[in-house]
């Protein structure tokens, strides 16, 4: 990969080489990776509550005193 960069044009501000995209491109990398994200918690949370009881509404309202 370091060849690959090495062989465009490199900006650089201070001493660190920057990447430069278009607003549209870059908004629309943001929206990819909150959605990973949004995914990936998820699955996680999916996981955690394979296995335990489920709960009706009934019982849901008879134990919060809700109407």
């Amino acid at each position: 990969m370091a060849g690959i960069i090495q062989e465009k044009n490199l900006a650089k501000i201070g001493k660190e080489p920057v990447v430069i995209f278009p607003l549209k491109q870059w908004e629309k990398i943001e929206k990819d990776i909150e959605d990973l994200r949004d995914a990936i918690k998820f699955k996680v949370a999916y996981g955690e509550t394979r296995g335990q009881k489920l709960f009706t509404l009934k019982e849901l309202k008879k134990n919060y005193n809700l109407k």
